[in-house]
Order: structure tokens, then sequence, then C-alpha cells
């Protein structure tokens, strides 16, 4: 009988998938999801231990313009979008390094979703994460032309204030 570790019981780590991503000694990109936000988080390890050195979450939009009324939509496909292409930014200006693993963790692999949308927003700023194209969610949508109130104005002005 072989017992389970108390983290894979808890359906919090998989051992096998941190062993490979520890073994690549590249930064990861973390991303974690919440009921209201979204979490981008640019990680190293040294000696199987994680520091995090950039740390970005939807919540921070408001800093950058999103509107108030708008605060519902934090863990949208937009917001999402333009929450990775500020971590991306951030990583960029602060390590000037454009190599990076994408760790997503326990969450399934959902092709259009917020996370790819993130991932997407990272890629756009300059850093370079292996990926399929086939992956990410249409322009549409991460420019938020799909939401009830066209945003994508909102979107080009939020990216263009990181610039």
């Amino acid at each position: 009988m072989r017992t389970v570790r108390k983290r894979r019981n808890e359906n919090k780590t998989d051992y096998k998938l941190r062993i490979g991503l520890l073994k690549h000694g590249k930064p990861r990109i973390v991303i974690r999801k919440t009921n209201k936000y979204l979490t981008a988080q640019y990680v190293q390890s040294q000696n199987a231990k994680d520091k995090v050195l950039i740390s970005v979450t939807s919540k921070d939009l408001v800093k950058h313009g999103w509107p108030k009324e708008l605060s519902g939509s934090l863990k949208s496909i937009p917001a999402a979008y333009l929450t990775g292409y500020i971590l991306g930014k951030k990583i960029i200006d602060k390590y000037k390094e454009s190599g990076s693993i994408l760790d997503t963790g326990l969450y399934r692999n959902i092709h259009g979703s917020r996370i790819y949308a993130l991932v997407k927003g990272i890629i756009d700023s300059g850093v370079s994460i292996p990926h399929n194209e086939k992956i990410f969610p249409s322009e549409d949508r991460l420019n938020g032309k799909n939401m009830k109130k066209d945003i994508s104005n909102l979107v080009k002005k939020i990216k263009e204030s990181q610039k």
C-alpha cells in the first residue's frame, strides 16, 4: 500500500508536474483563479523553494483605469488578458527576461478560457512562453466586444498606458 501525500490528497499539488517544472530551471508563470479575481505570479524556484518575484491580480486593473462600475467583471476574458499584459510588461521592465514556463496547477486544459487569455496577454507584452495559437480566445473576446457593454476602447486605453 502506498500513502498519498497530504497536498495531493487535498487536490492542491501534482508532484509529478511540479518535479518536471522544477527540472527546467526557468522561471514559472503561475496562474490561479478565485471566484472573483485572477492571480498571476512570476516565480523562481531555488532549492525546491518558490520565491514570488512579481505578482499581479485582476484587482490591479482598477488602478490602471478599469471603471469601478465594471468591477464585477474582473474575472472576464478581457480582464484576464490585461492582467497578463501588465504582468508581462513588469517582467520585461524589471528582469529583462523573456523566457518562462506556464504553470496552471491542477486546472483543466480548456481552450479559449480565461487562463489562456491571461497567457495571450503575457505573450503580447513580449515574454516568450511555449504555446499553440489554437488555445487562445478570439480577438473579439480578448478585446471585450462580446460583453454587454463593448469595452474594446477601454482595453486599448489600458494597453497603451502600459507602453
